[in-house]
């Protein structure tokens, strides 16, 4: 049985959970950059070479579109496993924030083209073909009219993305990656710290509601 004097004084837990706070936003930020500045032209590519598009090309598309459902059919923790060489190839480790970026980055990115995708279809087709009718070239319809159009829409990819890698950072603590995941594997569940449990745990579902909250303001400014 547990022991309750295993647990950390609840007035020594923000000084365990502060610092591993700031590793899982650390994680999640530097991963939400490479997976907004791949994903979203990934996801105009996906858009605009499919049938909806604005230059259709069914080869092109085929390809993408294969190789993003190959990137969202993986379990998370089975891609942060069968990556693990390439991962050592480009950072030289397995372990820590360096390490749990690279699997994210993976995961994200296939995930985010699909939802920017998503959005993109459902912009107006009149409002595409009036500005290619008033002489906007192609770079100009997807900047001013797609995107524009799909803001809000994006907003909520955005939202959800980040979310996902929320998870995933709590996932990676698994690895020693750090953040709020290892600091639950580490002291709540290897020690039976009852008291870092609870406070993981609260944390993760404040964090996640307060950035879906976040979000969903977001998406509706945008909308008005």
């Amino acid at each position: 049985m547990p022991n309750k004097d295993f647990n950390t004084p609840w007035s020594d837990v923000p000084s365990l959970l502060w610092p591993a706070y700031v590793e899982t936003w650390t994680m999640v930020g530097i991963v939400m950059a490479f997976v907004v500045a791949i994903g979203t032209p990934l996801g105009v590519l996906l858009h605009n070479t499919s049938s909806f598009g604005l230059f259709p090309r069914g080869p092109v598309f085929s390809a993408l579109n294969a190789v993003i459902n190959v990137g969202r059919s993986l379990p998370f923790l089975i891609l942060m496993a069968a990556i693990i060489p390439f991962t050592r190839l480009l950072v030289g480790t397995t372990i820590g924030i360096a390490a749990a970026i690279v699997p994210m980055t993976v995961a994200g990115v296939p995930f985010f083209a699909r939802l920017v995708q998503n959005a993109l279809r459902e912009v107006r087709g009149d409002v595409q073909d009036m500005a290619q009718v008033s002489g906007g070239s192609t770079l100009q319809v997807i900047r001013s009219v797609q995107l524009s159009e799909a803001l809000p829409a994006l907003a909520g990819a955005l939202t959800v993305n980040t979310i996902a890698m929320i998870e995933y950072s709590a996932i990676a603590g698994s690895i020693g990656a750090g953040g709020i995941g290892n600091l639950a594997i580490t002291y709540g569940y290897n020690r039976f710290d009852d008291h870092i449990m609870v406070a993981t745990v609260v944390t993760l579902i404040v964090t996640i509601a307060a950035v879906q909250l976040l979000g969903d303001r977001c998406a509706k400014e945008l909308t008005r």
